[in-house]
């Protein structure tokens, strides 16, 4: 077999590896890069995944239509593993053996496999979280709807049931579909207000000339339209918790008005001088980064220091990692059981071809994406199953369609057409094999290959499959 680039993986010394990658190269045309690592064991697992998975996204992103190719003889039997777990999950590859007997050969895994990386947590991790979890009753009920068991999620929550306990204002910042309604409704009813008011407002969706009549209440007659007196939504929540969702969304003047309703705890209704006292936890949320909108002029930073005293960092769902598969189980349960009084509704479970289109997608719309695609895959799929091609439609329908982004694309600053066509083939490629259920020639057949021989050809060039 004939390959461009050989990258070596060794956790010899730099000396060794340097000479045997010398002569390697000597032995082939290809071009051999070596990257030393460090394993504390030949069979830690968890440390020879990460190292692989670095390896082959350095690789992905220099070139992406390059074909991977995991060479399972050397090694111990845990790299053997890794490289059979990532070839079939993460990263689509084909695998091949050696030996003095045989040569090289490519082994076949007759096998659908879907794994999701759980990192083990370490000990520094573990002492970290209890001292944060000292002196605190146990965690509430409030928060066993957020479902997740990575690191990251486990001290944003025990942040969250510190920051329940104390009155204080808290801010939650994060990527869209985050969760942050989530959190801000289980702090509410972790508190000591949780048998009062929680009133959730997306300050977003609120017209800009009706902000402040909205938030702050208004009287009869202060503006045309104002029929009668109407309390605001800080009068609504007395007692209770105001969550402002988006806050980074309102206009200037009303954030001026809101740092004073902060500061006074009381609130002037519009065509009133007569202020009213307010008691009001606020748990504000957004989604922009507001030290730069304070930096561009968008939003005051008074108003940020008051908001800011409590503030949670929501991870994005590619960074939790472990919780994925969690996450879909739970939806997917919770979507049948919602479904299962309509008409004709057959209870939904996912097979492995799925299970890995959703593992190995980005998950740019974060925790509410995946919602989503879970529920219009659980639509299209007639039987009890949700298969592969559910979920790319699924999919599909977020996503740009081919028309714009390979026919559409100007041509003035010039264009790669090699990658464009390794797109397409890697799309629909991708797409038979999991309509096919990898059957090759059904796909060779969906495709117009004309062959077996063909498909397992341009499976090869453009590394799918």
């Amino acid at each position: 077999m004939d390959f461009s680039t050989v990258h070596l993986l060794s956790d010899h010394s730099a000396s060794t590896t340097r000479a045997y990658a010398r002569w390697l190269g000597g032995q082939s045309n290809a071009t051999v890069s070596a990257h030393n690592i460090k394993l504390t064991s030949p069979t830690s697992f968890e440390e020879i995944f990460k190292a692989a998975r670095t390896v082959i996204n350095e690789v992905q992103q220099a070139s992406k239509a390059a074909p991977l190719v995991f060479h399972l003889s050397p090694g111990t039997p845990a790299m053997a593993a890794i490289w059979i777990l990532l070839a079939k999950t993460q990263y689509p590859a084909r695998l091949i053996e050696s030996s003095r007997e045989h040569g090289v050969r490519e082994v076949n895994i007759p096998f659908e496999l879907s794994a999701e990386y759980a990192p083990v947590q370490d000990q520094r991790a573990d002492e970290s979280l209890t001292r944060l979890m000292q002196g605190l009753p146990p965690e509430s009920p409030a928060f066993t709807s957020i479902i997740h068991r990575c690191a990251a999620m486990k001290r944003t929550v025990a942040m969250a049931h510190r920051l329940a306990l104390r009155d204080v204002p808290v801010l939650i910042q994060g990527e869209s579909g985050t969760g942050k309604e989530l959190f801000a409704r289980a702090i509410h009813q972790a508190s000591p207000r949780s048998t009062q008011p929680f009133i959730a407002v997306n300050c977003g969706a609120i017209p800009q000339e009706l902000v402040d009549a909205e938030l702050f209440g208004h009287e009869k007659g202060a503006f045309t339209g104002a029929t009668t007196a109407r309390a605001g939504y800080f009068e609504s929540a007395n007692g209770g918790t105001l969550f402002l969702d988006e806050v980074g969304e309102l206009p200037l003047a009303s954030q001026v008005r809101l740092l004073r309703v902060l500061q006074e705890c009381e609130v002037t209704r519009l065509g009133s001088t007569k202020p009213k006292a307010i008691n009001v936890r606020i748990i504000a949320a957004t989604n922009r980064v507001l030290p730069l909108e304070i930096q561009s002029g968008h939003f005051r930073e008074d108003l940020f220091h008051r908001l800011a005293v409590g503030v949670l960092q929501l991870p994005p769902l590619r960074e939790r990692e472990g919780d994925l598969n969690l996450l879909i189980d739970s939806m997917l349960a919770t979507i049948n059981v919602e479904a299962a009084s309509q008409p004709g509704y057959q209870h939904k479970k996912l097979d492995t071809s799925a299970r890995n289109l959703i593992l190995r997608h980005s998950w740019p719309g974060n925790v509410r994406e995946l919602h989503n695609t879970l529920l219009r895959a659980s639509i299209w799929a007639t039987g009890d199953t949700i298969t592969g091609e559910d979920v790319a439609t699924s999919l599909a329908v977020t996503m740009p369609t081919k028309g714009e982004t390979v026919l559409g694309r100007p041509l003035e600053h010039g264009i790669s057409l090699p990658e464009l066509i390794a797109d397409v083939a890697r799309h629909y490629l991708e797409r038979a094999m999991v309509q096919s259920h990898g059957n090759k020639s059904e796909a060779a057949r969906l495709l117009g290959l004309g062959s077996y021989q063909t498909l397992t050809n341009w499976l090869q060039k453009y590394k799918s499959g």
